[in-house]
C-alpha cells in the first residue's frame, strides 16, 4: 500500500465510512502535506506528517501548551503518531494574506501584535529550543551555503568572507541582547488565519525561547507582503508601546528596540533567502523563487542605514541581486 492509501484507511478506520471529497491543499514550505476532507457534510483538515521526515512531537505537545494558554490553534481530533496522520479542525480557508486589500488592515495588525505579545509570555515549555548563538548563525548559514554557493555559484574572496564574518557577528549579538520570550518564528500572513472572527494561529510547532523583536519582524516586515514605509513606522510605534505596556521591554529606548527590530530583521530575511533557494534546489518546490528578490529588497535597505553593515547591502546589491535576477531569468521566473 502507498503512503496515501494508508492515509486512506486511517480516515475510514476513524469516521466508519470513505470520505465524500479529500483535496489536497497547496502551499506548505515543509515536508507535511494537507488535505481538506469532507464527511458527513462536514469539514476537515487532515495532515500527513511523515515521522520518518518529521519530529511530530512538538507538534503535539505544543498545541495543548498554546490552546491551554486560550490561543485558537487547530484542534487535534485524532493522530496516528506512528504514521504520522492527523485529523484536525478546519479553521476555514482565509489568512490575513487574503485580506491586504481590507480598509480595516492597520486595525488587524494592531490586533495581531496584541496577540503576538501574549504568545511571547506563554512559559517556557520542554519542545521550545533555545534560540542561542549556534542556532542563529546555523540559520545565517542557510544563506551563504543555499543561495550564494549553490543557487548563484558565487565564490567568495577573503574580504568578502571577513566581512560576511562581521556582519552575522553583530546580528548574533544584537537577537542575543533583547530580552528571551517564546517566538514562534513564523508568525506572518500566511500562517495566521481569520476563523470565525478570530485570529488562530497555524505552524506553530517550530516555536523557540527567542529575541522579542523576531515575531513582530516576521509579521510586519513579511517575505509576502511590504506593508507602505508610514504604516510599517505606526505599527511598530504601536508594537514598542505594546511591548511596554505587557512589560516585555523596560529601559530601552525607541531608538534602540527600533535597532533590535531592524537587525533581527536582517538575520530573519537572510536566513528566508537562502531557505527559498533550498526549497526549489533540494526540495523541488519553484513556488517561492518569486519571494527571493523582494526579500533581498529588505537586506539592501535595512543594511544600508546602518554603517557597520553597508559593506553587506553593496555586496547583496551590487553582486548578489544582479546574480540572483540571471539566475531567476533561467528558471523562466
Amino acid at each position: 500500500m502507498t503512503r496515501f492509501d494508508n492515509l486512506q484507511h486511517f480516515i475510514t478506520t476513524y469516521f466508519g465510512k470513505q470520505p465524500d471529497t479529500l483535496e489536497a491543499i497547496t502551499g506548505d514550505a515543509s515536508f507535511r502535506r494537507y488535505f481538506r476532507l469532507t464527511i458527513n457534510n462536514q469539514h476537515f483538515i487532515v495532515m500527513d506528517s511523515d515521522p520518518q521526515k518529521v519530529n511530530n512531537a512538538p507538534y503535539l505537545s505544543l498545541n495543548q501548551v498554546f490552546t491551554d494558554q486560550g490561543f485558537l490553534l487547530p484542534h487535534i481530533i485524532k493522530s496516528d503518531e506512528q504514521q504520522g496522520f492527523f485529523i484536525l479542525t478546519d479553521l476555514g480557508s482565509t489568512h490575513l494574506a487574503d485580506m491586504f486589500n481590507d480598509a480595516n488592515r492597520t486595525d488587524y495588525y494592531t490586533q495581531l501584535i496584541s496577540l503576538s505579545a501574549k504568545w511571547a509570555q506563554t512559559p517556557e515549555a520542554s519542545d521550545m529550543l533555545a534560540y542561542g548563538k549556534d542556532f542563529i548563525a546555523l540559520e545565517l548559514s542557510i544563506f551563504s551555503q543555499w543561495l550564494v554557493k549553490e543557487f548563484i555559484a558565487e565564490s567568495v574572496d577573503t574580504n568578502q568572507l571577513k566581512m560576511w564574518e562581521s556582519s552575522c557577528d553583530l546580528l548574533i549579538q544584537t537577537m542575543l541582547e533583547q530580552p528571551t520570550v517564546t517566538v514562534h518564528r513564523d508568525y506572518h500572513s500566511r500562517n495566521i488565519m481569520h476563523s470565525d472572527s478570530q485570529w488562530a494561529i497555524i505552524d506553530y510547532q517550530d516555536t523557540v525561547r527567542g529575541p522579542l523583536c523576531y515575531d513582530l519582524v516576521s509579521l510586519l516586515r513579511d517575505c509576502y507582503f511590504k506593508l507602505p514605509n508610514n504604516e510599517l513606522a505606526q505599527l511598530l510605534a504601536f508594537g514598542y508601546n505594546e511591548f511596554k505596556r505587557e512589560g516585555l521591554v523596560s529601559n530601552t529606548s525607541f531608538e534602540e528596540f527600533k535597532v533590535w527590530f531592524d537587525l533581527t530583521g536582517l538575520q530573519r530575511h537572510l536566513k528566508a533567502a537562502g531557505i527559498f533557494c533550498r526549497l526549489y534546489l533540494r526540495d523541488g518546490k519553484a513556488g517561492y523563487l518569486a519571494n527571493i528578490l523582494p526579500t533581498l529588497e529588505y537586506i539592501v535597505d535595512v543594511a544600508e542605514r546602518y554603517p557597520e553593515l553597508n559593506a553587506l547591502s553593496d555586496w547583496v546589491k551590487n553582486t548578489i541581486v544582479p546574480k540572483v535576477t540571471k539566475r531567476l531569468e533561467q528558471v523562466n521566473l
